[in-house]
């Protein structure tokens, strides 16, 4: 089977990176938000996050603050399910749809795929229950009928401990002969999930802003570090994803500007 994944830009935001760590100067960048469809060939389409949504957004005071902090830029022509269907898949296609985490920049695109299996974590969804400023989740961008029927609610049971090229991670395989499977990536979000492609590309949500800054995690700043949902266990995973690129694995961020739409090299 020919397994394929490809990179789509769906919209994006601008972060100034002297706030995130200590001695990095002035320097706002632009950062994109990936989704990812994997096909693993055998009539299955996962997609993995969906970008943002298309404004205008009716989320209220919290997603006023939000946008203030972090401006989102979004066309129509940026939405996941016109580009999917540019590109030749029907959105109806989808079968499924990963979440890494519930933030805007990752569930913008939900509304679009009723019809896919939702696959998420009980951490997430707990923390939709409650929903915090802290948390920037904001639900009036989720559809009513979230998360869905059926969805795939996977449980800290789920992972197992096991070995990625030496590095040790926590793994679901909720997809069996997919060559995809879950990696609990925790630190950014509760329930923040990664997504390790063919054991080559690990796809590794917001563990970092960017691949390129998962190695200047000792230096982020004191502020930024408590927003994140656990410290501690975020700088745990930005080391072991600093090895695993060191081991041969591709790690991707979701903020990465990619460049290439197709991720596995043939």
């Amino acid at each position: 089977m020919t397994h394929r994944l490809r990179h789509y830009v769906c919209g994006s935001t601008v972060h100034d990176i002297g706030i995130l760590f200590r001695d990095a100067g002035r320097d706002v960048r632009s950062f994109p938000s990936g989704a990812f469809l994997y096909e693993p060939g055998d009539g299955r389409r996962i997609l993995v996050d969906t970008g943002y949504a298309p404004q205008p957004w009716h989320t209220g005071w919290r997603g006023a603050v939000y946008r203030r902090v972090l401006p989102p830029t979004m066309t129509a022509q940026d939405d996941i399910a016109q580009q999917l269907a540019d590109d030749g898949v029907a959105p109806e296609s989808v079968t499924h749809v990963v979440l890494t985490h519930l933030h805007p920049d990752h569930i913008g695109g939900v509304v679009r795929f009723p019809s896919a299996r939702i696959v998420t974590t009980a951490g997430q969804l707990e923390t939709l229950r409650r929903a915090r400023l802290r948390d920037a989740i904001l639900p009036g961008l989720l559809p009513a009928w979230f998360p869905g029927p059926d969805p795939l609610v996977l449980d800290r049971s789920d992972f197992v401990s096991t070995e990625v090229a030496g590095v040790p991670l926590d793994v679901a395989d909720p997809f069996p002969g997919a060559g995809l499977r879950l990696v609990d990536l925790p630190g950014h979000a509760q329930g923040h999930l990664g997504v390790l492609v063919d054991d080559r590309v690990l796809l590794a949500g917001d563990a970092a802003w960017g691949s390129d800054l998962l190695a200047e995690e000792p230096r982020m700043r004191a502020v930024p570090r408590a927003l994140q949902h656990d410290g501690d266990a975020y700088r745990d995973t930005a080391r072991r994803l600093v090895a695993l690129s060191r081991a041969g694995i591709r790690v991707v961020c979701s903020h990465d500007p990619v460049g290439d739409r197709e991720l596995l090299p043939r």
